[in-house]
Formats: structure tokens, C-alpha cells, sequence
């Protein structure tokens, strides 16, 4: 009997704001534990939170780039429980009035797209982080109290590769739309997994597991993976898949029970008395959509209709948002648009290459996008050649300056004077008699070699092209 496995996830993401859900406290990544906290975000008795509203923008912009339907009226509850990662005992949530519900993301499959729908967003306060030590444990509360963003799937994923596909699809959007980092190293995007199997051909779902705060995609790759294995293997030995949470052990490449779950948990949610419910006007709604950027399927598309440039080279350039920024700046400012395409070369080319060499973003180099341009312009406009071009390239992205005047100043330019060039021609023929004799012998790449030694003696400045015309000529008539 073939199984099916169904997935769902519930991804939290933290929300790239200056201060905490419900106090003025940073937000700043790798500061002192327990430094940027307050009597709020520590629980202290009588301490009263007041929301962050562009912690509601976010999120709202957040549900808008992903189709969803946005509440109106939207309130916040108290999920209780004990444990040392939240001070008061409770944690301030949303349960029965979320922010966003609905919407979808789309990927691509073997068998074509496929939406993975989305079942509400909901926004809520981080918890603090406890670290292990070998003797001990510790509880940092400068994350306690971030604002945390959890975006719960219905189950629609069918396996890993389609986990992967969302989990890629729907981070690129949030960066896309500047509400997170996603950064994983720092916690900013993580996933509580959950899956079941069910004999295929059956609607009902199998019995659910959990598997809890995974933050990496491969380990949560590695995860369905294994667990998919599991249940099967138990399923075939006439054993039963119970409900429970299970933890991720990557070094044992294993999932292991941390607690029996027969029944959902009851957290015993009530209303948040001190916090009013969040009303939002067609107005300020209709406000925070016109700041939205383009969707990144959406930019991929236009910019293989404007710029003339391969489907791949658009999913290349669209997948990261500030590299299809920069080459968009460069190409509204060439001389001709057809140059696009000569400029996305470049890119992806030689400017990535260079940005995976350095570690840097597109935005820590040197090189604004006005001189890559200038570049793709002087080698268009014949004034330099292929190889000055991949010359300068390094020397202006770490260090800048204006490509024109660099050529100018160094004496650069392409050198296409044909009285020129045939003197270097005659020079290099003169040098090499034994090349002359193998391309009489009829190996023609001789012609090839002589190209090149015009090169050297022009100091990389001769025009290729014209060098090629001319030493197929004189060797013709030879």
C-alpha cells in the first residue's frame, strides 16, 4: 500500500522594526545578553506593553504581498503556559481575530505550479532564547518581545522538495517586501514542521506529528526526510503514528519524542485586557499596498519583456532584490536599451563572480551603477575592447572612479586606426616564420596565434575585430 505524506508549516519571522512588540527596547542582534530589556518585556508586575504599529504595517504588507484577505478589526489574546523563555507566563498572541487570513504562495513543480495555501497570519511577541551550556542553561531576554510574525500553512506540501520550494518562495517575498531579514544564522525565520501519512487515495489526513523550531532549510529538509521514513517504516510493521512533538538532532541525522500531544495543548487564550483591538481603515490599508514592491514573479517576467533578456538570467537577477535593483539603475542608464542584454552578461557574469570572491552585497561595493553602465557604453561604443573591460572591472568595484576618465587618463582606448594595426601585423608575421609556415601548411588556428600577438604588441589595446580582418588578409596574400 503506497503512503502519501502531507506537510504543513508554520513559519515565524521576526519583523525588521527598531524596538520590541510591546516596549521601547532594541532590537540589535548580538548584544549582551540580557541588555536590552525592560520591566515590560522582563513580565514585571504591573508593567503595562503598548503595541508597535509599524510591527501592524509590516505584517499587513506582509499578508498583501501574499494574496491574503486583511482583518479589519483584529484583536490580541494571551496564550498561557510556564516555561523560563517568557517572564510573565503568558505570551501576548493572536487567536481569534488574526491580522491576514487566506493567500497563497506559488512554486514550481515537476507536474507545473502549484499554490500552497496560506490559512491566516497571525502576529505575536518572540520569545527569549535559552542557551545550553554543558553544565548549564541560560535565558537571554533581548529577543523576548520581538515582534514575531507566523505565517501557518494549510497542508498542501506533498513532500520536501515542495517544503524547500515555499520555504525559498516565501522568503524572497518578505525580503522582496522589506519586512524581515529572514536570516537564518540569526533567527529571524524559523519553522515549526508538522506531518503525517495516509494511504494514498484516502481524504482524511493520518495522525499529525510535530516537529519544533527548526531554523535552517536543510536541516528541515533533512528532517521531513527522516521522519517520512519513520512513520512509514512504522506504519509497515502494523504499528500506529501517534500524536506528539518530536525535536530535530542533526548530528544524529534523527528525530526523538519530547512530549506525548493526544490533544491540542489548551493554553486557556483570553482576550489581552490591556491592549485594544486594532482597527484599520480602508484608507491606511489602501496607504501601506501602495508602498508594496513588485512581486519578484511578477519583476522576472517584465524584465524578459523589457530588457530582451533569457528567462534564466531574469530568475537569476530577480531572485535577490538588491541585485535586480542595482542592474535596473545600470540599465536605465545606457545609451541604448539594447545594451541590456550586454549589461546583464556582465552581471551575472563577472559582477556576481566577483561578489561571491569578496563576500559582499551589491550594495558594499564600490561600483555604483551609473559605471557599470559607463563600462557596458565604452566597450559598445567600440572605445574599449574585451579585455581592457575585464581589466577595469575588479580595479573600479573595489576601489570606484569614473570609467571614462580612467580610460582617458591612462591611455586606454581601443585602438582601431588600420594604418596602426597593419603595422603590428606586418611586425608580428616578421617575428614568427615558423607560424607563417604552419598556417601556409594549412593550420588555419596559426591565424588565431598571430591575433594574439598583435594584442600583446597594442598592449591589449588593438580592436580584435578589426585585428582579425587584417592578418586574414596579409596571411592570404602571403
Amino acid at each position: 500500500m503506497k503512503m502519501v505524506a502531507t506537510i504543513g508549516l508554520e513559519t515565524h519571522v521576526q519583523l525588521k522594526t527598531r524596538t520590541k512588540m510591546f516596549c521601547g527596547c532594541s532590537l540589535q542582534f548580538g548584544a549582551e545578553p540580557n541588555t536590552n530589556v525592560c520591566p515590560v518585556c522582563l513580565g514585571y508586575p504591573g508593567a503595562l506593553p503598548v503595541m508597535n504599529e509599524e510591527a501592524i504595517k509590516l505584517t499587513v504588507m506582509s499578508g498583501m504581498m501574499l494574496g491574503c484577505e486583511i482583518n479589519t478589526f483584529s484583536t490580541f489574546d494571551r496564550k498561557n503556559y510556564f516555561y523560563p523563555d517568557m517572564a510573565k507566563d503568558y505570551q501576548i498572541s493572536q487567536n481569534v481575530h488574526p491580522l491576514c487570513l487566506g493567500g497563497g504562495v506559488t512554486i514550481q513543480t515537476p507536474n507545473g505550479p502549484k499554490t500552497i495555501r496560506i490559512n491566516h497570519i497571525h502576529l505575536e511577541e518572540d520569545a527569549a532564547k535559552i542557551n545550553h551550556y554543558s553544565r548549564f542553561s541560560g535565558v537571554d531576554f533581548n529577543r523576548g518581545g520581538t515582534p514575531l510574525m507566523e505565517i501557518v500553512s494549510e497542508p498542501d506540501i506533498s513532500s520536501p522538495d515542495e517544503a524547500m520550494s515555499y520555504l525559498q518562495a516565501l522568503r524572497q517575498i518578505l525580503v522582496y517586501a522589506g519586512v524581515s531579514d529572514c536570516n537564518l544564522e540569526e533567527g529571524n525565520m524559523r519553522s515549526d514542521v508538522n506531518i503525517s501519512i495516509r494511504p494514498e487515495g484516502q481524504v482524511e489526513l493520518g495522525t499529525k506529528v510535530e516537529i519544533k523550531n527548526m531554523n535552517t532549510f536543510k536541516g528541515i529538509y533533512a528532517a521531513l526526510e527522516y521522519e517520512t521514513a519513520r512513520q512509514n517504516a512504522l506504519v509497515a510493521r502494523g504499528g500506529a503514528v501517534i500524536q506528539e512533538t518530536r525535536r530535530w538532532d542533526p548530528d544524529a541525522g534523527e528525530t526523538h519524542s519530547m512530549r506525548s500531544k493526544e490533544n491540542a495543548h489548551d493554553y486557556r487564550y483570553f482576550p489581552e485586557p490591556d491592549l485594544v483591538p486594532v482597527r484599520l481603515s480602508a484608507e491606511q490599508i489602501e496607504q501601506w499596498r501602495s508602498e508594496l514592491p513588485e512581486l519578484p514573479a511578477a519583476r522576472r517576467e517584465r524584465m524578459i519583456a523589457q530588457y530582451g533578456i533569457a528567462e534564466y538570467d531574469a530568475d537569476v537577477l530577480s531572485a535577490d532584490k538588491a541585485n535586480a535593483d542595482y542592474f535596473e539603475s545600470a540599465a536605465k542608464l545606457l545609451k541604448d536599451a539594447k545594451r541590456a542584454k550586454q549589461l546583464c552578461n556582465l552581471y551575472i557574469g563577472d559582477v556576481m563572480a566577483l561578489l561571491n570572491a569578496s563576500g559582499k552585497e551589491i550594495g558594499e561595493c564600490a561600483m555604483p551603477a551609473a559605471a557599470l553602465a559607463a563600462l557596458v557604453d565604452l566597450s559598445a561604443d567600440g572605445v574599449i575592447n574585451g579585455p581592457t573591460l575585464k581589466e577595469l572591472l575588479p580595479e573600479i568595484f573595489e576601489r570606484g572612479g569614473d570609467p571614462k576618465q580612467i580610460v582617458e587618463s591612462r591611455g586606454l582606448g581601443q585602438v582601431s586606426d588600420t594604418a596602426a594595426l597593419e603595422a603590428f601585423v606586418d611586425q608580428a608575421i616578421a617575428a614568427n616564420p615558423k607560424s607563417v609556415a604552419d598556417y601556409k601548411a594549412g593550420k588555419k588556428a596559426a591565424a588565431g596565434f598571430f591575433v594574439g600577438q598583435v594584442m600583446k604588441l597594442s598592449k591589449g589595446k588593438a580592436d580584435p575585430k578589426v585585428v582579425g580582418g587584417l592578418v586574414a588578409k596579409k596571411l592570404a596574400s602571403l
